[in-house]
């Protein structure tokens, strides 16, 4: 298996998973993509529930990796897999599935160290890290940039690896309070908060124009941790296989629809490669919140950015530049490489969105591709919530909200069900749940008292200069 850019203008021979993973952003300024999507066949399929059964998650993610890693041993990626997706660290079952009132089910992924699905990807992607430094002598600086999760998910899964630095940019003010304390609480040497002033969006250009300054990053060893790294993406396609599997053998349905709330296309860019590897799914659901960019692009075929995210009660989804999306259009557009690369290049910058509402490949966005979109707004969220614990006694966050809500709302449209991928405990978003039910949600023994610790964090400028100026101290 190799990677190719979204951005190459000739496909090349490709790089081994191996160095994309150290990599994280394409030298062209483009995303990593296997050269082509292995595919899976109702045999394989059928071990693999079988397999489930018995030996759990982890022997799934292996036979899963190993069709997209094959510069690790299999010894060794069977292992890093045991390690990443240990009973101990997530429970057990390790991402099970619960059915709620309309044929919907719950894919519980929020079980792990900091209370979100982020840590499905980010507890291997840690280990993988791990792994391939020690094995090339290195060290790696990390780059990211968080609305919410993947900043705490990514510190708790790389803090204390010796060879690893984290820098980690947040908007200002835009995260809950305990997604805040959960990051700025660390205190370790090695992994720096960087509060930005600002938006989500501002965070992730910050990122990318450090990754885009060859020599810079180069000099300082600077990797990926965001989404735009293929492994974290790949990661989440186990989860997906898991998902359907678990679905399958409890329904005997053969076909089933996900419903994913997203900002940055990360998550369901995940779902799209199952789709692609042929996993047996009918509909990708594509929810959003206020920020309805992407939404705006499934309905009409034009994605248009917005000057800047609004503010909502499901932060992690405050983005309005979707930097994964860039993969499924690669997809769409028959893997080209010079239009893809053009239309996320040159257009966005001088007009600000593109329009593909008139091609052939729109056309087939949902028979080929299986996707419908919604938008959930702000009183949505608070019904859905509250409805869902009135039916099922079950308590989501807002973000999960938003994905019931569409789902429900589509559900006329879709035969089978519909697995709602949960994204964070309700403790991360108390407010909410308060003023959707009355009461604080349950709060784990592990986050009691969480927002009362130190803070270890530093304010800075939206500014590149300042921020390379900061890495290169730090590292000295």
């Amino acid at each position: 298996m190799r990677y190719v850019s979204t951005r190459s203008a000739e496909p090349g021979p490709g790089l081994p998973f191996c160095d994309i993973l150290l990599d994280g952003l394409a030298p062209d300024g483009g995303l990593y993509l296997p050269q082509s999507y292995p595919q899976l066949s109702a045999e394989t399929l059928t071990g693999w529930g079988e397999l489930l059964e018995s030996d759990g998650y982890a022997a799934v993610a292996f036979e899963v990796l190993r069709l997209f890693v094959d510069d690790i041993p299999d010894a060794d990626l069977r292992a890093i897999c045991e390690r990443a997706y240990a009973v101990g660290t997530f429970g057990d079952p390790v991402v099970p599935v619960a059915p709620v009132t309309g044929d919907l089910w719950l894919l519980k992924l929020s079980e792990g160290p900091t209370a979100a699905f982020k840590d499905m990807a980010m507890q291997l992607l840690g280990q993988l890290f791990e792994y391939e430094l020690e094995r090339r002598g290195r060290t790696l600086t990390i780059l990211g940039a968080t609305s919410g999760d993947t900043g705490s998910a990514a510190e708790y899964a790389m803090r204390g690896l010796d060879r690893i630095t984290v820098f980690m940019l947040s908007p200002q003010g835009r995260m809950s309070p305990f997604q805040q304390a959960q990051m700025f609480s660390l205190d370790d040497p090695h992994i720096i908060n960087l509060a930005v002033e600002g938006v989500f969006d501002d965070c992730q250009d910050l990122v990318k124009a450090v990754m885009s300054d060859a020599a810079f990053k180069a000099t300082h060893s600077i990797g990926a941790v965001n989404s735009i790294n293929w492994g974290r993406v790949v990661a989440q396609v186990v989860y997906y296989v898991v998902g359907y599997l678990r679905v399958h053998a409890a329904t005997g349905a053969e076909r089933v629809s996900f419903a994913v709330p997203t900002g940055n296309f990360g998550n369901i860019c995940a779902a799209h490669v199952a789709r692609m590897m042929g996993l047996p799914v009918d509909a990708l659901i594509l929810a959003t919140n206020e920020n309805n960019v992407l939404d705006e692009f499934f309905r009409t075929g034009v994605y248009r950015v917005r000057s800047g995210a609004a503010e909502t009660s499901s932060p992690s989804m405050d983005i309005s530049k979707a930097s994964n999306f860039e993969r499924f259009v690669f997809d769409l557009l028959g893997r080209d490489g010079v239009r893809t690369a053009e239309l996320f290049g040159p257009t966005l910058l001088e007009r600000g969105l593109f329009d593909l509402s008139g091609t052939p490949e729109f056309a087939a966005v949902r028979d080929r591709y299986g996707f419908v979109s919604g938008t959930s707004t702000h009183a949505d969220r608070l019904a859905t919530i509250a409805a869902l614990e009135t039916s099922d006694g079950v308590v989501i966050d807002p973000h999960t909200a938003d994905a019931v809500k569409v789902a429900r709302d589509l559900r006329a449209e879709l035969a089978g069900p519909i697995v709602v991928t949960e994204t964070a405990l309700p403790v991360k978003f108390s407010a909410t749940i308060v003023e959707a039910l009355g009461r604080e949600p349950e709060r784990p023994d592990a986050f009691a008292g969480i927002e009362d610790l130190p803070r270890h964090v530093l304010d800075i400028p939206a500014d590149a200069g300042v921020l390379k100026a900061i890495i290169a101290d730090r590292l000295g």
